[in-house]
């Protein structure tokens, strides 16, 4: 018999339908799934039996969906900042996977980022990097929902020898995770830059034929223009949409270089852009036009992208920073309201991943993937509008619980899975090692005086 328990919140906010926020209701799962929400008298007396969590302080929420991540790369937080993103990645980032990647490296760093992102209440993440299988079984380890991305880039790396190598290993990493609960898979060529036409063709077949979602870097800097006309002699959409890529199980990732022709593109085509402006930011690569994608009804999400270049995990920062930027960006304070950019870290999401009927909001039959989050606390007092909150006011700090698929995984602000000591003292000897390989010198931009 599957356990049932009862959380008992001060306020829920479902998500859908929208802008409703719940007073003193309950949320009642069973097993993996959210069988009832209803008040919380009608709950103690239905289910007495029912195990029961007391959330006096708090609203709960969908768990959040970070839609844009390297989790191993964490290990190589800070480890080159204030550089250009060609810079960064040619001569800091590339090298150093070179020497050290591995599935030790994946393993231990993914670890670091999970613990990160359920400690600020995401409970299911889009990654893209190498030794997949390792990222997948690391997420069953921590009890994480994890979209793995499978590889394709076309110089050698540690991982295969090539792109098609790539797409073989990643077909049968696929395979070998068909059936967990846990665990989806995505294709996931690194950008259009860094992979050849022979390969987006085969996987732009491989997504048609098994319905699977294309992770991708599109359009992130500037240069991307210019070098897509050099090497292929058109635009970098028209290109993708030649190869039969650009449609709704594209996940574009950064987009920060549209002009008007490409936001029709993609609204028509119904593209997701998973907008990353922390990141985008921090490397000089523009602003994603968010309103201007708003207007053309396309979905958005939002991914924090690696710790490398961000550098942290941290969705509600990253939800704060992508409301106030598209409102700037825009000259426009209604640009982006609270709701929406909530939106686009559940129910927004969820669409993208193809899973909307399964996760992003809170209701009768979807899974139990919930966040927790106190409100008694002097950022968030006092309190008129609990969304506005959220977005605005609130840290990950105020994160005390999180399930996922029902499964309680941290409690009180106290993870019950995890040895944070361990994960911890993982990270400090990768750190270590690598300081001591690469010789300890400074990896910062310098600015002229």
């Amino acid at each position: 018999m599957l356990d049932t328990v009862i959380l008992l919140p001060r306020l829920v906010v479902p998500v859908r339908p929208r802008f409703e926020v719940w007073d003193q209701m309950a949320v009642v799962i069973e097993g993996e799934r959210i069988i009832a929400v209803m008040p919380r008298p009608a709950a103690l007396a239905k289910y007495v039996e029912a195990k029961r969590v007391e959330l006096p302080g708090h609203v709960l929420v969908p768990g959040f969906i970070n839609m844009h991540t390297h989790s191993a790369m964490s290990l190589l937080r800070g480890y080159a900042d204030d550089l250009n993103l060609q810079v960064w990645l040619n001569d800091h980032i590339w090298p150093v996977e070179k020497a050290f990647l591995g599935p030790g490296f994946v393993h231990d760093g993914s670890k670091l980022a999970m613990a990160e992102m359920l400690r600020g209440g995401t409970t299911f993440f889009n990654d893209l990097y190498f030794f997949p299988e390792v990222t997948a079984a690391t997420a069953i380890e921590t009890g994480m929902r994890a979209s793995i991305g499978l590889p394709v880039i076309d110089v050698p790396t540690v991982w295969a020898n090539n792109e098609d190598e790539c797409i073989n290993k990643g077909q049968a990493v696929s395979a070998s995770w068909h059936g967990e609960p846990l665990i989806s898979t995505a294709l996931a060529p690194h950008a259009p830059y860094s992979v050849g036409d022979a390969a987006l063709v085969r996987i732009a077949a491989l997504s048609e034929q098994f319905d699977m979602r294309v992770h991708m870097h599109v359009l992130e800097s500037n240069w991307e223009i210019s070098e897509s006309l050099r090497q292929h002699g058109k635009p970098t959409l028209k290109r993708l949409d030649d190869f039969g890529l650009l449609n709704e199980r594209l996940l574009a990732v950064h987009m920060t270089q549209l002009n008007g022709a490409d936001v029709e593109a993609v609204s028509e085509n119904g593209v997701n852009v998973i907008h990353c402006p922390e990141s985008n930011l921090k490397l000089g690569n523009g602003i994603c036009p968010v309103a201007h994608l708003m207007e053309h009804e396309v979905n958005l999400a939002l991914g924090t992208d690696g710790s490398a270049s961000n550098n942290n995990l941290d969705l509600l920062e990253e939800s704060r920073c992508a409301a106030l930027l598209a409102k700037g960006y825009a000259s426009d304070p209604c640009v982006l309201n609270a709701f929406q950019t909530l939106e686009m870290l559940t129910i927004n999401a969820a669409r993208a991943l193809g899973k909307q009927d399964q996760l992003g909001s809170i209701g009768p039959g979807k899974l139990a993937d919930l966040t927790a989050i106190r409100l008694d606390s002097l950022q968030t007092t006092p309190m008129y509008d609990v969304v506005s909150h959220l977005i605005y006011a609130a840290s990950s700090q105020q994160v005390s619980h999180v399930w996922v698929a029902g499964r309680l995984l941290l409690q009180d602000q106290q993870f019950l899975h995890m040895d944070i000591d361990d994960i911890m003292d993982r990270a400090n000897y990768w750190a270590k090692r690598i300081e001591t390989e690469t010789g300890g010198k400074a990896r910062q931009g310098v600015q002229d005086s």
